[in-house]
């Protein structure tokens, strides 16, 4: 997600879950390109962070290619191509983004490019549809067409279309309709590859039920930026069946503390300064008592005090002891959640058939449940 899953984020996010792979805010790969010289700024991260796959975003064939060549010095786990944002800033600027979805044949000749340019399994992020062409046959030829002309084996599916005119950004996550059943229905008629859910997604067991409904993986977006503790703090023990880190948000800080200030200024003056190394912090105390003023206390605080460290000393006392000390939460399952809904899947479309069922050696299997 741009400008919400960067560095600071994901080691936030780590410190909750050891499983779950993180994503990164999409790159754009003009950007790696033409800022080969200071790539740690935009692709460097801790070694915490695996499992980790980069997204990067773009059209051009030969900047994918060096950007995806550049990248794998970093040895990222996966690399992520985005077809699927409906942001101004991507997808209204040629073809980019969601707008992708519009051109298979130039996505499949990407997804080669970038698999040729690095070591790691590559994939595709998309939506449901775009505009007017969001028919579930649609849909089954741009994954048909991506996989046979390139070895993308798994598609993370945002169930939503993107409306290009006429909806902003925001509205693209709220308005058009969560189809989850295009996604079971990918996973029914391509059984060759695999399918991760996205898209409305607010709670763990959610994600649970859609695994155990068919799908291979789930991603979790805002609400896993804005409930980290609730949403990431039992993931590891539901989804993958091993105790998490077991931290309480008292320790989690303490621990993002000693990161945030080590790395404050790393990339010139202010370059992150102390805000950007809060600003992951300010939801983890979502719907807790004491979770606005203390908010504001860090608002306050942060003008006068340098470090990360004496700003969360300085405020924390405003919060009760009982939620800094609280060990990660059981989950309860959303009473409206759309996924308890049972899906009527649309048929197997009869205007292609499954033929490109292309075998990949050497592509290592990719075991994420949960991606945020």
């Amino acid at each position: 997600m741009m400008d919400w899953t960067d560095n600071y984020y994901r080691t936030l996010a780590r410190l909750l879950t050891r499983c779950s792979w993180l994503y990164t805010e999409m790159v754009v790969s003009e950007t790696i390109v033409h800022q080969a010289d200071s790539l740690d700024r935009f692709l460097a991260y801790p070694e915490s962070q695996h499992p980790i796959a980069l997204q990067i975003g773009g059209s051009n064939l030969v900047n994918i290619a060096k950007a995806a060549e550049l990248a794998n010095a970093y040895g990222y786990d996966e690399i992520n191509l985005n077809c699927g944002c409906p942001s101004d800033k991507v997808a209204g600027h040629g073809c980019f983004g969601a707008s992708l979805m519009l051109k298979p044949e130039l996505v499949g000749q990407a997804m080669e490019v970038i698999s040729r340019n690095c070591s790691v399994p590559v994939t595709v992020k998309c939506r449901i549809g775009v505009d007017n062409h969001d028919s579930y046959e649609e849909l089954c030829t741009f994954i048909e067409t991506v996989s046979s002309k390139s070895p993308t084996e798994l598609f993370v599916i945002h169930a939503r279309k993107a409306i290009l005119k006429g909806l902003s950004p925001t509205q693209n996550r709220t308005v058009p309709p969560l189809k989850y059943e295009y996604v079971y229905a990918l996973a029914r008629d391509f059984p060759h590859l695999k399918f991760v859910l996205n898209g409305g997604i607010t709670s763990i067991l959610e994600a649970k039920y859609a695994l155990d409904s068919g799908v291979y993986g789930v991603m979790i977006g805002r609400a896993a930026y804005n409930s980290p503790w609730t949403v990431l703090g039992s993931a590891d023990r539901i989804l993958y069946g091993v105790p998490g880190p077991g931290l309480s948000r008292r320790q989690i800080l303490e621990q993002y503390a000693l990161y945030a200030d080590s790395t404050m200024g790393r990339y010139g003056p202010h370059r992150p300064n102390i805000r950007t190394m809060l600003k992951p912090l300010l939801n983890l105390f979502h719907a807790e008592p004491g979770a606005s003023r203390w908010r504001r206390a860090v608002d306050e605080t942060l003008r006068v005090r340098k470090t990360v460290h004496a700003v969360l000393e300085e405020t924390l006392r405003v919060l009760p002891d009982s939620v800094l000390d609280a060990p990660p939460p059981v989950p309860e399952m959303p009473s409206e959640s759309l996924l308890l809904q049972t899906p009527r899947l649309p048929g197997s479309p009869s205007s292609f058939h499954l033929t490109s069922q292309r075998q990949f050696v050497d592509q290592p299997q990719l075991l994420e449940k949960v991606a945020c």
